[in-house]
């Protein structure tokens, strides 16, 4: 279906205020994928803060440019999905990493964060950020674990002493 100039305007206008807000941004190659499986991973996406698109490439390469993920823009070719991150930087990684066991046929090419590109191969230390709530568990019990240490240095000291 092709789009007239002011569709193609539009599409960019949306996508680009989406790009502002984007905390990191994840480009795959959806060859081959199923159309079902395509669907389960928009309701995921919808379901993890995450946006998911499919734009032509001369269209995504306006989108991207000078902005934090203009660096993914050589990567750009062939059937490109994008997804976006809202609330935390790697939820779109996390969520092509998991999807990747339900179909292989969707190829991570890249990601951007922090005006920074993080190949595919490199994509778990994306996605295996902690969110805020795993954070501040781990925080916690490392807290917990010190204090508890603390704790048994001194009952040690109190019965080396007697």
């Amino acid at each position: 279906m092709s789009l007239n100039i002011t569709k193609k305007k539009m599409i960019v206008a949306k996508m680009i205020k989406i790009n502002r807000k984007a905390l990191s941004a994840v480009i795959a190659d959806f060859c081959g994928v199923n159309s079902n499986n395509l669907n389960k991973l928009r309701k995921e996406s919808r379901e993890n803060n995450v946006i998911i698109n499919i734009i032509r490439n001369k269209l995504l390469k306006l989108i991207i440019k000078n902005s934090s993920f203009e660096g993914l823009a050589p990567l750009i070719h062939g059937p490109i999905l994008i997804a976006y991150s809202l609330k935390h930087p790697g939820s779109a990684a996390r969520l092509f990493k998991n999807f990747n066991k339900i179909d292989e046929n969707l190829k991570i090419k890249a990601a951007a964060f922090e005006n920074k590109i993080i190949q595919s191969e490199d994509i778990n230390l994306l996605a295996n950020l902690p969110t805020y709530k795993e954070a501040i568990t781990r925080f916690l019990i490392i807290i917990k674990d010190i204090s508890v240490g603390k704790f048994f240095r001194v009952l040690l000291a109190i019965k080396n002493i007697k």
